[in-house]
């Protein structure tokens, strides 16, 4: 996420309209928009930013469909602000849509590029009733060709008290679409573990 931003960045300061570089500036992503085999649910997982350099007004969602029914989703509104030349922080509020009772969040995250180009999001989420939990996402795209591209993933959630690894390997039919197929493993606390084929697109603009 985070190197396709730097990415597009590099591309609108290269363009005529850099002149005016801090003018308000769009930026959406479907970082993940895929159908998972071993349940038959869809999930997704996207992202995206309105703002300059310096000032950014950021929007998150995550959440799974199973069965008809959206077993999980959220929402975050999060104010961003540069701390350095590769690290947001991001500060701001959660909305848990499904379970209905999930509650409101404040939220403190980071995220940013990590030595050798790792994607690094972070942030801790501070409920109204006080309990505090915490959700820890990287990968790293490995560039096997200028189309084909690997990426390893890791996700911890502990409000979830959850794990997951996935392997996803895309095609960029074009830098703003690719399609992929991949594995993804998770744990859950409570429940068997498993090993998924997953199948999806990423897509940003």
């Amino acid at each position: 996420m985070m190197r396709t931003m730097v990415a597009v960045a590099v591309l609108f300061v290269s363009s005529p309209a850099a002149v005016h570089a801090q003018e308000p500036f769009l930026f959406f992503m479907g970082d993940r928009v895929e159908y998972v085999e071993h349940e038959g649910s869809w999930l997704w997982d996207m992202q995206g930013w309105y703002g300059n350099d310096e000032h950014k007004l950021w929007l998150k969602t995550e959440g799974e469909h199973d069965d008809g029914d959206t077993a999980e989703a959220d929402l975050q509104l999060l104010y961003g602000r540069p701390v350095s030349a590769y690290w947001d922080l991001q500060l701001g509020l959660r909305h848990d849509i499904e379970p209905s009772n999930g509650g409101i969040y404040a939220v403190i995250g980071l995220q940013g590029l990590a030595p050798q180009w790792f994607e690094i999001d972070v942030a801790a989420f501070i409920h109204e009733d006080g309990d505090v939990t915490a959700r820890f996402e990287a990968e790293y795209d490995l560039l096997l060709t200028q189309r084909w591209i690997l990426q390893p993933r890791m996700e911890f959630d502990s409000g979830h008290e959850s794990i997951a690894f996935g392997l996803r390997l895309r095609y960029e039919i074009r830098r703003e679409f690719a399609p992929y197929i991949g594995l993804s493993w998770q744990d859950t606390d409570g429940q068997e573990d498993f090993l998924s084929l997953v199948a999806g697109a990423r897509f940003w603009f």
